[in-house]
């Protein structure tokens, strides 16, 4: 089970040890690659998460995987997680380091979701006008969804804009089945 607070302390303790080394960048970069690895490997999730997988193996198959691709920080700290038995929160873990380096580097993660790929000149706009918006660093994240059918959703922290054509479908669908507009004789 996935325990928030305790992800939130890992993560916290791993970011104040890093700054204190002077590896942040090193050991966020560590944390992508093996967090980019875990979403892109279903297998290897689910090995890590199994109870009855001892825990020398899960330790053996890490090793194999990860020695020499990570730091020594970033490896020693993963490696105390698995020991710990933390394997269910290492995805979250990841997550909330991410939001701790973008808080210290005032970076704001931004997602857009369109029917269609963007142009990079439509993109560096998107980016330039959010970017005054905020006065953060934009990090933009585009997705293609056709089911949306047009126009666009922009996801940033809590605010959320829908302008999608099947927003506006649905709203409209909903204004009529309340029949607002049936004449009384």
């Amino acid at each position: 089970m996935k325990n928030p607070k305790l992800s939130s302390r890992y993560a916290k303790a791993l970011f104040d040890f890093a700054g204190e080394k002077n590896q942040v960048e090193e050991v966020c970069g560590d944390l992508r690659l093996f967090s980019d690895t875990l979403k892109e490997n279903r297998e290897l999730q689910m090995l890590l998460r199994n109870p009855v997988v001892e825990p020398h193996q899960k330790h053996q198959i890490f090793e194999s995987i990860f020695n020499g691709a990570l730091r020594d920080t970033t490896y020693q700290f993963l490696d105390v997680l698995l020991r710990k038995k933390r394997e269910p929160s290492l995805d979250t873990i990841c997550e909330e380091f991410f939001k701790l380096y973008n808080t210290a580097h005032n970076i704001r993660p931004v997602t857009i979701t369109t029917a269609q790929p963007l142009s990079d000149t439509l993109k560096s706009k998107i980016v330039a006008m959010l970017t005054e918006q905020t006065h953060a660093t934009v990090a933009l994240q585009e997705v293609v969804d056709p089911e949306i059918l047009g126009g666009f959703v922009i996801q940033m922290d809590d605010y959320y804009l829908d302008s999608s054509v099947l927003s506006k479908i649905n709203k409209l669908r909903q204004e009529f089945s309340q029949n607002k507009f049936q004449v009384q004789f």
